[in-house]
């Protein structure tokens, strides 16, 4: 049996990195983005070397992916992709056992779930903001729900933002990527822009959740949160909570579609939010905010720097509208020609 080398996953990385000379530049960068998030796990887990890996930390990597990052089971499929790649590679410089890779268990994802309708329509959004905006002002599911919607952002663009990162009299927020300090944005140093809250009600919820509202505490990289809980920053799974609890009809006063009685539903349970078949999560609802956005005749490039996805990206993954409600959106750019 071959003696293994112990090389530590980063180096791993790198060196496997510096060996693809055979892809294009753009390849090169997705996979060491991805790659980075199995370097960030084995880090958080105490794996030292390559040579630790087996089918069992695989399985755990991809739950973590799954529960403990902002990841949909589209990107799932694609990074786990490049991992096997990468563990391939790793098998023959003898930095993991032979078959590691074939232990990279990679979901099968239909064009269905590719194409990814919208989960949510404008109105139904509104409404619940409208109810927000009533019975829940300025509160952390108001300001989830609204910041959500409103900036089409990612939830690690939300779990990032610090008290310093909103500008009362300008109103707008600053996204920053500081992987350093726990809050790692998805395209990294990429996806960092400063995004304009034109929505009154909002700008005046966060004026006066952080007026009074938000706890005073920081977190374990001494940072201000903006949104903030009596135990710091508030994690990935606690937003997307938020998300399936307010997007419930019953929640917000509408008449359950489901034909189900509250009082026998098992959504109503704080465990259970997601359950119900009508509630959402923050993923889906960026991309109906996004597909609503494009629906107002905001352009592709305005929306591509505001929400931080590429134009082709966008129009593949993001804008949901049919054909003809496209026809109909351009249609109204070319009367006056």
């Amino acid at each position: 049996m071959t003696e293994l080398h112990e090389v530590q996953p980063e180096e791993g990385v790198e060196q496997y990195l510096q060996s693809r000379h055979d892809v294009a530049e753009s390849t090169l960068d997705n996979h060491q983005y991805r790659l980075g998030y199995f370097i960030e796990w084995a880090n958080q887990n105490g794996l030292n070397s390559l040579d630790e890996v087996d089918g069992y930390n695989l399985q755990q990597y991809k739950n973590w992916r799954i529960n403990e990052t902002e990841c949909n089971l589209v990107t799932i499929e694609q990074h786990l992709h490049t991992l096997r790649v990468f563990l391939r590679w790793a098998e023959s410089s003898d930095l993991v056992r032979e078959g590691t890779a074939d232990n990279v268990v990679i979901p099968n994802v239909s064009s269905q779930d590719k194409a990814r309708d919208v989960a949510i329509s404008s109105e139904r959004a509104n409404e619940i903001i409208n109810y927000l905006v009533e019975y829940q002002w300025a509160r952390t599911a108001h300001l989830v729900f609204h910041l959500l919607w409103h900036c089409g952002m990612r939830r690690s663009g939300l779990r990032a933002l610090d008290v310093d990162d909103w500008h009362p009299d300008e109103q707008y927020l600053e996204i920053r990527n500081r992987p350093d300090s726990g809050t790692r944005l998805k395209l990294g140093d990429e996806g960092e822009r400063n995004v304009s809250v034109t929505d009154e009600r909002l700008a005046d919820a966060l004026d006066t959740y952080l007026e009074g509202r938000r706890p005073e505490i920081t977190d374990d990289h001494g940072r201000e949160p903006l949104l903030a809980s009596n135990q710091g920053r508030y994690h990935y799974q606690s937003l997307t909570k938020i998300c399936y609890k307010v997007t419930r009809p019953c929640w917000y006063g509408a008449e359950c579609p489901h034909d189900r009685e509250p009082d026998e539903c098992e959504a109503t349970e704080y465990s259970n939010y997601s359950s119900c078949p009508s509630s959402v999560s923050a993923h889906p609802l960026r991309r109906s905010s996004i597909t609503h956005h494009l629906s107002e005749d905001i352009p592709t490039k305005i929306c591509s720097e505001r929400m931080s996805v590429s134009p082709q990206t966008l129009d593949l993954h993001y804008d949901a509208r049919s054909k003809e409600e496209k026809r109909q959106n351009r249609e109204k750019h070319l009367r006056d020609l």
